[in-house]
């Protein structure tokens, strides 16, 4: 016959959970480490592991429902803790998927899942937590501790912008057409040549390329939407934007984006871009912008200075002339003058959208400290001289 006690563990651990997540937020540490006691102690090792589980399936479900992306929380929780858990955060998004089939999940949210490689690779749920705290080589107390500041991080995580649908949700969102994949595949191609060679001309006319290629499939997709009266919309896309010098990268991405009809508004606190336009126009955008950011770095990192200011300032005179090339490779391609009107709209509506998704924009001004860096990034991009100040949009 089992004991009244052993029938009220669970209820009582899954409190004992709950105060100590409460505790934590606010603050009261001597609440927490009475939690804590209770946790490493009397209720039981399963049944604690079974507690912990839950609140986070049942966090995790809630950050989903609140606009985030798989991605995004382990990269939140890599962010603001450590790497151990982002690993925690990614085995309970693998155990939150075991509810939906691959066909009621959005293929973005598929390849997301099948980039961080989640998996259930324990056997029992309620053994779970005991085999990730041996796994990690953790004693028991770090173990729960960690599980309590995921929690807690995932519970203060705001609402973001839904952009793709959670597991379960109606989608109408499909994969790129087979003209995307070509221009893309073509336009990757010049971008790893770009990457590889030792040669800043070679470099410089490759990217610039690759840069005509997605003005002239634009060009090519408006003229399709004319041709078939197939309408798209704009869409979103987050870009991870990540530290040191988060300020000279997000203007990078911002140059990148307009010159590709986006727009790219940044969320400091969260480290990352929100990138607003056609869909045939955002993962272009992102490819390019990521390349560009290799470039750079290695520039970046030949050079002889090492200095914070020095390389603030080089990065942001890169984004700032790589804006012009991109630019002018942009004007080397013009549309028929039948599709000016259509292509003026399309961007009408990537600015709309953007008021809908950010009405209280606030702008930032990234200034220049360091000549030398400035000079130096310049030449890295292309031997020119230009303004010191740059705005890059944040929310």
């Amino acid at each position: 016959m089992r004991r009244k006690s052993d029938e009220t563990r669970p209820q009582l651990a899954d409190e004992t959970v709950s105060q100590a997540v409460h505790a934590a937020r606010a603050g009261r540490l001597h609440e927490l480490e009475q939690c804590l006691m209770l946790l490493t102690g009397p209720l039981g090792g399963q049944q604690v592991n079974r507690a912990l589980l839950t609140a986070l399936l049942d966090e995790v479900r809630g950050c989903w429902a609140r606009g985030w992306q798989p991605a995004e929380l382990t990269r939140a929780a890599r962010r603001d803790h450590s790497a151990r858990h982002a690993r925690l955060t990614g085995d309970v998004i693998a155990a939150q998927m075991r509810a939906h089939a691959a066909a009621t999940t959005d293929h973005r949210w598929q390849a997301q899942i099948a980039d961080l490689g989640a998996t259930v690779w324990w056997k029992h749920d309620d053994l779970y937590l005991s085999a990730w705290g041996d796994r990690e080589e953790l004693p028991r107390l770090t173990t729960i501790v960690t599980a309590i500041e995921t929690l807690c991080l995932l519970a203060s995580l705001p609402p973001i912008e839904l952009i793709v649908p959670p597991p379960g949700a109606p989608s109408s969102a499909v994969p790129a057409a087979d003209l995307d994949q070509r221009t893309l595949s073509k336009v990757r191609a010049l971008l790893a040549k770009a990457e590889s060679t030792d040669f800043p001309e070679e470099a410089e006319a490759c990217t610039a390329k690759a840069q005509e290629l997605m003005a002239r499939h634009r060009i090519d997709h408006a003229l399709l939407t004319v041709t078939t009266g197939r309408r798209d919309h704009p869409a979103s896309l987050r870009v991870a934007v990540d530290s040191p010098y988060e300020a000279p990268k997000t203007l990078l991405l911002q140059v990148v984006a307009e010159a590709n009809s986006c727009r790219a508004v940044w969320t400091k606190r969260f480290g990352f871009s929100t990138l607003i336009g056609f869909p045939t126009d955002l993962n272009t955008t992102e490819i390019l912008f990521t390349s560009l950011l290799v470039q750079a770095t290695r520039a970046m990192t030949h050079e002889k200075s090492s200095a914070r200011s020095f390389r603030q300032s080089f990065l942001t005179a890169y984004a700032s002339r790589i804006g012009e090339r991109l630019t002018a490779a942009v004007d080397e391609v013009t549309p028929s003058a039948d599709l000016l009107p259509v292509l003026a709209a399309r961007d009408d509506e990537v600015r709309s959208a953007v008021d809908k998704q950010f009405p209280h924009l606030t702008h930032r001004t990234t200034t220049i400290s360091n000549r030398a860096g400035w000079l130096s990034g310049r030449a890295a991009a292309d031997r020119a001289a230009l303004h010191a100040r740059q705005e890059v949009r944040h929310t």
